[in-house]
């Protein structure tokens, strides 16, 4: 069985770590090459970068940041925030990222996956879903909610896009994405733990890894993740950020429990 991964995510504004409460109220937790080599001496098995304000602010993701990065590190990291091009891919790449992760610009123009799998192979390419779940009542029993789904948000969970999480999931698979990085935005933040229900329909219904965010709080939640959420990875901030838990510790406890972890 491959082993599960533990990846810390730093979200980036203004070029510093910030951190907040379903993608509002955030606050400063340092600098992010700092903090990225905190991580790297913790045995962290990947890190996620996320210039959150950058699709907002009609910017590209800024390259200095991937070129500091990879002079830094020693393990593989991700970069994702207003990647627009097959030219903002390769920039990212020829600095040093190992991996780009795309949420708004695929929306807008999903022929941009397909194509950048073909050009840098989906294992480069991740596609980042910000989700919030919304309830079908049914019609003749306003009382009954008959199922659940999700929609997916665009800009930085700002912007409703009318899309089932789901099936967009799918569609990107089938587009040549090489993992989903899945973030509940009802559970963002809040340290309750991850939406499991969001969690296993993804996980269980695409071939690709899946990773999953938004909730992390307790050791359990880790858990909870893999083995009732099926995710191949769990990405958290805030418990690493602010010193809860080191990596070291949650792969420690996750280990008690028989699930793969790499522990150096």
């Amino acid at each position: 069985m491959l082993a599960r991964r533990i990846i810390p995510c730093l979200d980036i504004k203004e070029g510093r770590v910030v951190k907040g409460i379903n993608f509002l109220n955030l606050r400063d937790a340092g600098d992010p090459v700092e903090l990225a080599q905190r991580y790297n001496r913790q045995s962290a098995d990947e890190l996620v970068f996320l210039d959150i304000n950058a699709t907002k602010e009609n910017r590209g993701t800024t390259i200095s940041l991937a070129t500091r990065l990879a002079r830094e590190l020693f393990i593989p990291f991700t970069i994702g925030g207003g990647i627009s091009s097959i030219e903002d891919i390769q920039a990212l790449v020829t600095a040093g990222a190992d991996k780009v992760s795309i949420n708004s610009s695929a929306i807008r123009n999903p022929n941009l996956i397909t194509e950048a799998a073909k050009r840098f192979g989906s294992q480069c390419i991740v596609l980042a879903i910000d989700a919030r779940k919304r309830n079908h009542i049914h019609p003749k029993n306003k009382s009954s909610i008959q199922q659940s789904t999700w929609e997916v948000f665009s800009h930085g969970g700002s912007r409703p896009t009318n899309i089932e999480a789901l099936e967009w999931a799918k569609e990107m698979e089938n587009r040549g994405a090489g993992e989903i990085l899945l973030t509940s935005m009802d559970n963002d933040g809040k340290k309750d733990g991850f939406d499991i229900e969001l969690t296993s329909t993804i996980s269980e219904n695409l071939n690709i890894p899946v990773i999953a965010s938004g909730g992390a709080g307790y050791l359990k939640h880790f858990r909870d993740a893999f083995s009732q959420g099926k995710a191949d990875a769990v990405l958290a901030a805030s418990v690493f950020h602010y010193g809860k838990y080191t990596v070291s510790q949650v792969k420690e406890y996750l280990s008690k429990y028989d699930i793969p972890v790499r522990i150096v």
